[in-house]
């Protein structure tokens, strides 16, 4: 079952911000051709130099250098779920799909896919994913062309992970800055050598109803 992120089920997972001007970031969103697959990029200039940049920098990070990316394409799958050391805000051009799961779910490296919950997200609305909520890529409506989504995070989160010498099973979850994943073994991610710690159904949101 698909529910609402205004529904009150939400909140264990994130919340929905208020005060914020999305209609500029949304229509060069809308510019956007999202075509195949799924991409991301981490940081644009042009999103990054509307006054929203300022007003989330300043207030919903407490004044943390912020980057404003794109994640874009053509995905119904959950494929993987990360998480950061820090919440992250997604806001999208059209209505799209998050699944998501807790964070303290994850039992001796692997998470029952079971846990997951799906989310739809109103076009324009801005939406914070805390810290501790297991998410991946959008995914986009049934019958929708694609997904287009404006995703927040502090500067460098996602850049190219630390070299590091694993001693701790989380150390074999990182897969990039500020960046730990776990991979379903039905993922591309997993056949890159990623870390497979999802059991259970790769769900797709066309069966979730």
């Amino acid at each position: 079952m698909i529910a609402s992120v205004c529904d009150e089920a939400f909140a264990p997972y994130g919340d929905v911000l208020e005060g914020y001007d999305t209609q500029e970031l949304c229509r060069r969103l809308q510019r956007r051709a999202t075509g195949e697959g799924v991409r991301y990029q981490a940081s644009l200039p042009e999103l990054e130099a509307l006054p929203l940049r300022t007003a989330l920098e300043d207030r919903a990070f407490g004044g943390m250098p912020i980057q404003i990316g794109v994640c874009e394409g053509r995905n119904t799958r959950l494929n993987c779920l990360e998480y950061h050391q820090c919440s992250e805000i997604n806001i999208g051009a059209d209505d799209f799909i998050l699944l998501v799961a807790r964070r303290e779910e994850i039992r001796n490296g692997r998470l029952d896919t079971g846990k997951v919950r799906a989310f739809q997200v109103p076009a324009g609305m801005a939406v914070r994913l805390y810290a501790t909520t297991l998410h991946y890529a959008p995914c986009h409506q049934r019958g929708e062309a694609g997904f287009c989504v404006a995703i927040v995070l502090p500067r460098g989160t996602n850049a190219e992970k630390p070299a590091i010498c694993p001693e701790t099973l989380e150390d074999r979850w990182l897969w990039g800055r500020n960046k730990w994943l776990l991979a379903h073994p039905d993922s591309e991610e997993a056949a890159q050598g990623a870390y497979v710690g999802l059991d259970g159904i790769n769900w797709d949101v066309r069966e979730m109803g």
